[in-house]
């Protein structure tokens, strides 16, 4: 009995020196451990905010089928549906090339135009060992306008059909709910209508996500284009979109009030002509399926 008391003595003794040993030993693990670096997602819940690009990406062997439909003008009245007897559609492939690099290729019905793209992720906005405060992702276009030339008797150079964009999109996810979104961009045109269309033009974009529920968000996005052309029998305005996200599974599906009726750069940042104040709204919808084309990887027998 004496044996026992004198055992529990000791360890109950000893019990402050383990506990601090552990504590001790701990610390010294933590000290040893690599740090990890956590990065933000779901800035955004697609590559689009609405019309324009966001800062988000496919992921490597990811590939996303888009289609985007705008209606007319809602204005145009009950012989028109509401607009809804007109229709502009858009179909584009989105393709991770790597987890950095995305690669698109597109065919629309606005002046029957094909486009390629590119989007760069350069910066990822995270916590930890990496402290990011943003994320910022570069996008390059070519657009090339298929129709047909108005007066095919001219010298018209192939150089006349294409056009190009680039952008610099910087984002910041501020909490599970906000996101914030600006766009600096430039838009270059070969060949434009008239000497009162510049061939550069520059704008700026401003977007953003308010997340209503786990799958429903609100996204807006507005351009102010910093020298519009100064045509006055075809004044150009800013284009501005108002959507409702709703996620679901592999779907993203959007609906839209629009004043653009374009869906790539070049259209609906120079050439939108509609105005809210008016009427010119189109109704639309995007529809975006993501395929993983990753072979799964097979389980350790």
């Amino acid at each position: 009995m004496k044996y026992f008391s004198t055992l529990f003595a000791a360890a109950f003794l000893l019990l402050p020196l383990l506990v601090f040993s552990q504590d001790d030993l701990m610390d010294m693990l933590n000290e040893n451990a690599e740090p990890v670096t956590n990065y933000t997602t779901a800035t955004f819940k697609s590559t689009h905010v609405v019309n324009g690009q966001s800062i988000e990406r496919m992921q490597e062997k990811q590939l996303d089928f888009r289609i985007s439909h705008r209606f007319g003008r809602i204005n145009s009245g009950a012989y028109e549906l509401w607009g809804l007897d007109q229709a502009n559609i858009h179909f584009s492939l989105e393709y991770g090339l790597t987890d950095w690099l995305m690669l698109g290729v597109g065919r629309g019905t606005y002046e029957k135009t094909f486009d390629g793209f590119t989007k760069l992720s350069l910066l990822r906005q995270s916590t930890g060992a990496v402290n990011m405060p943003f994320s910022l992702s570069a996008f390059s276009s070519v657009a090339l306008n298929s129709l047909k030339f108005a007066d095919s008797e001219r010298n018209n150079d192939f150089s006349s059909r294409l056009s190009y964009s680039y952008q610099l999109l910087l984002g910041r996810k501020f909490g599970p709910r906000f996101s914030a979104q600006i766009s600096p961009t430039l838009v270059h045109r070969n060949l434009v209508l008239t000497k009162f269309d510049p061939n550069d033009t520059y704008a700026l974009g401003l977007g953003g996500r308010l997340k209503l529920s786990s799958r429903i968000s609100i996204n807006a996005e507005y351009y102010h284009v910093i020298n519009p052309e100064n045509n006055p029998d075809s004044p150009v305005y800013n284009p501005l979109a108002i959507g409702l996200d709703i996620e679901t599974g592999g779907h993203v599906f959007q609906l839209m009030m629009t004043n653009s009726l374009a869906m790539i750069e070049k259209g609906f940042i120079t050439e939108t002509t509609g105005q809210w104040g008016k009427g010119d709204i189109h109704f639309g919808f995007n529809i975006s399926r993501v395929f993983n084309l990753k072979k799964p990887q097979s389980k350790a027998e």
